[in-house]
C-alpha cells in the first residue's frame, strides 16, 4: 500500500473498485500526464446518497455525499494510474454539481466535504481550484455530482 492510501486507511478510508460509467461515456481519460475523471456520483453503504440540499438534506449531509465523490474521484484516479495512487502529482480542477432548492446557496461549503477530503488525505498534492454550482436536479436523484482533473506520473 502506498503513502497516500496508508493515510486514507489512517483516516478509516478504504478506495472502492473504480464505479462503471451510468451512460455512454468512459470513466476517465488521460491524455499526457493529465487525468480527466467524468462525474461522480455518491454512494454510500445503503447506496446512492440522494436528497435535495434546501430540502431534504442539510450542508453537513451534503458535505458527506461530496465527500463519498471524492473518494469515487480517487479510485478513478488509482484506476487510470495502474493501481499506483502515489502516481497522483496534484488534484488540479473539480467542478461540483450541488441538487439544490433555488433558495440555497451553500454550495461553497456542501462541496468542501470533497476539497476537506483531499486536503487532509493528500496534503498539498491534494490543493486544487474549483466551482461549486447549483442544479436543479442530478441523475437518479443524488446530493452532489463532481468531476475532477488531475496530473499524475
Amino acid at each position: 500500500m502506498g503513502v497516500f492510501e496508508t493515510k486514507l486507511a489512517e483516516m478509516g478510508i478504504t478506495l472502492p473498485e473504480a464505479p462503471a460509467p451510468a451512460a455512454n461515456y468512459v470513466p476517465y481519460v488521460k491524455v499526457g500526464d493529465m487525468v480527466y475523471v467524468s462525474g461522480q456520483i455518491p454512494s454510500g453503504p445503503d447506496g446512492l446518497i440522494i436528497g435535495k440540499l434546501g430540502d431534504t438534506m442539510d450542508v453537513e449531509s451534503g458535505a458527506e455525499a461530496a465527500k463519498a465523490c471524492a473518494i469515487a474521484l480517487l479510485a478513478q484516479v488509482k484506476a487510470a494510474c495502474d493501481g499506483d495512487l502515489d502516481r497522483l502529482v496534484k488534484v488540479v480542477k473539480l467542478t461540483g454539481f450541488v441538487n439544490s432548492t433555488l433558495e440555497f446557496t451553500e454550495q461553497p461549503q456542501v462541496i468542501n466535504g470533497a476539497s476537506n477530503l483531499f486536503g487532509d488525505a493528500l496534503g498539498e498534492v491534494g490543493q486544487h481550484a474549483r466551482a461549486a454550482v447549483s442544479a436543479p436536479s442530478l441523475p437518479f436523484g443524488v446530493a452532489v455530482e463532481i468531476d475532477g482533473v488531475f496530473q499524475v506520473k
